[in-house]
């Protein structure tokens, strides 16, 4: 049976994840109505991925006995002032998923739920990752600065990074 602090902490997590997806999902939109298919696309893919953060924390609290909460939601921010605002936006926001990660991992160790710390450990790697992702856009948009032509290649190699298909071309 899983610890009902450790509980809280995952399922508090549960909501983080699925706000994360709801954010990228709303930036996702806006990117897409502003011409930036590329960074939509991009943006869309990241949604889905935190939705499947969520669903991972989901099965395993359900699987160690507990009952996954499934939250209800705050809106996400929908207005964004360019591209360089949506990433300094998801770069804070990643932090925050870092920090709040980090306290479930400190709930794991002080009530000695070291099958969930161990669980807990990808969450941990994939911040680093997520944060240098982040980061590293957020490198070139300083580099691009108000150089439209700039912003179409940047927004192109992110439509090339991506993994799914656009929307209107093929599948």
């Amino acid at each position: 049976m899983i610890n009902k602090k450790v509980e809280k902490a995952l399922n508090n997590q549960v909501k983080i994840e699925a706000e994360s997806s709801q954010a990228y999902l709303a930036m996702a939109s806006w990117a897409e109505c502003n011409g930036l298919n590329g960074t939509a696309l991009f943006l869309y893919e990241h949604s889905d991925e935190e939705r499947q953060h969520m669903l991972k924390l989901v099965k395993f609290i359900n699987e160690r006995g507990g009952t996954a909460i499934i939250p209800e939601l705050n809106k996400p921010t929908t207005a964004f002032k360019g591209i360089k605002d949506i990433f300094t936006t998801l770069l804070s926001h990643e932090v925050n998923v870092t920090k709040e990660i980090h306290e479930v991992v400190d709930v794991c160790l002080k009530e000695k739920d070291y099958t969930t710390h161990n669980f807990m450990q990808w969450y941990v790697s994939e911040q680093i990752e997520e944060e240098a992702l982040a980061r590293s856009i957020m490198d070139k948009i300083g580099l691009i600065g108000n150089d439209k032509g700039g912003l179409y290649l940047f927004d192109r190699d992110l439509e090339k990074l991506s993994t799914v298909a656009p929307a209107n071309g093929p599948a």
